[in-house]
């Protein structure tokens, strides 16, 4: 039997950061995004030996071993044996199968469309389906972070789990003891279309660690600092802002709604920006940009922008010479999929 699962990357709209400890314990936290059409990819077979096998594909990298010795060290199948990991020992009762592990993404990591997490909820997914665990989002989501915040101790918020999981535009809320509410939004068929012509997906060629901005912004926040704190707080109620704007199909509040997230965002770690992204932020908005932000924890990455759609050839033009790609890029309303094949 194969079993193959993807799971849709997601842009940040509003609200990032606010999903990350200590904040959204303390304070609760409010997230906006949506996902896209570019996605992670999981596929699980029954190897030729009697070995665990992982393929990172992305990196080139094969992994063998004896299914009892498979352990969390760093490295790229890290992802994939934690997976492998937490479902055998928790959900199959130790039991540790031979199993063959391919995985890889359209995108690179350090994107900032969630790349690392919406493997994970991929990987999940798709050991779910192996498995018939019966698994729902909400678990999906929660096992996923479980994986990668706890397990292998790699920093970050939540908001990629279940973005990944559930799919469409969401808005998010956080709080303590792992409490999670997700809201999908029903959005007009002309807003959706709107907005997907006036967005502009642009990598800036530059992956970024963002465990790095995100310890950061979390010693901010744990040692108190009002500029961060206060920066927190008005990113958690634009994500209001946003939503509503949506809603209402006010494209015009959205445009002003991200731009000032963004100026928030950067109060929260100085390593969110950097000159390169101030120079392509000011090079966007001399050609017809309304709005500009970097998708995820910052530092580089995947930039959007959001122009009117006659101003859109401009835009990209411009950006095109900058040095890094176009992403052209839809919205999808599916979260994480998975099928069976013979």
């Amino acid at each position: 039997m194969i079993v193959r699962s993807r799971a849709p990357l997601r842009l940040g709209l509003a609200g990032g950061g606010t999903d990350v400890s200590p904040f959204s314990e303390q304070h609760g936290g409010f997230v906006m995004n949506v996902t896209i059409d570019k996605f992670a990819y999981a596929t699980l077979d029954e190897p030729s030996a009697g070995q665990a096998e992982f393929h990172a594909l992305d990196a080139g990298s094969v992994q063998s071993v004896e299914p009892r010795h498979v352990d969390t060290a760093p490295g790229p199948q890290q992802l994939m044996r934690g997976v492998y990991l937490r479902v055998c020992d928790q959900l199959l009762g130790g039991e540790r199968p031979p199993l063959r592990v391919r995985a890889h993404s359209d995108a690179p990591p350090g994107s900032g469309l969630g790349s690392s997490s919406t493997m994970v909820v991929a990987l999940v997914t798709a050991f779910n389906e192996y498995f018939g665990l019966a698994l729902g989002e909400y678990e999906i989501a929660q096992l996923a972070y479980e994986i990668e915040r706890k397990d292998l101790g790699l920093a970050g918020g939540r908001q990629d789990q279940y973005a990944a999981a559930f799919g469409g535009f969401n808005f998010m809320e956080f709080y303590a003891a792992d409490r999670v509410i997700v809201n999908p939004l029903r959005i007009k068929e002309w807003v959706w279309n709107e907005l997907e012509a006036s967005l502009v997906l642009y990598f800036t060629g530059v992956s970024r660690a963002s465990a790095k901005i995100i310890d950061e912004q979390s010693r901010n926040i744990r040692e108190g600092r009002t500029d961060s704190l206060d920066a927190m707080h008005r990113l958690k109620q634009e994500a209001v802002q946003m939503k509503e704007a949506l809603l209402r199909g006010d494209l015009a509040r959205f445009a002003s709604v991200m731009q000032s997230g963004w100026q928030a965002k950067k109060q929260t770690a100085s390593s969110i920006a950097n000159p390169m992204i101030d120079e392509l932020e000011a090079l966007a908005f001399a050609n017809g940009a309304h709005a500009a932000k970097v998708s995820g924890a910052g530092g580089g990455g995947f930039m959007m922008f959001v122009c009117d759609p006659a101003e859109r050839v401009r835009l990209v033009r411009a950006l095109s010479g900058a040095g890094g790609s176009i992403y052209d890029t839809h919205f999808t309303p599916h979260g994480a999929a998975s099928w069976k094949i013979g």
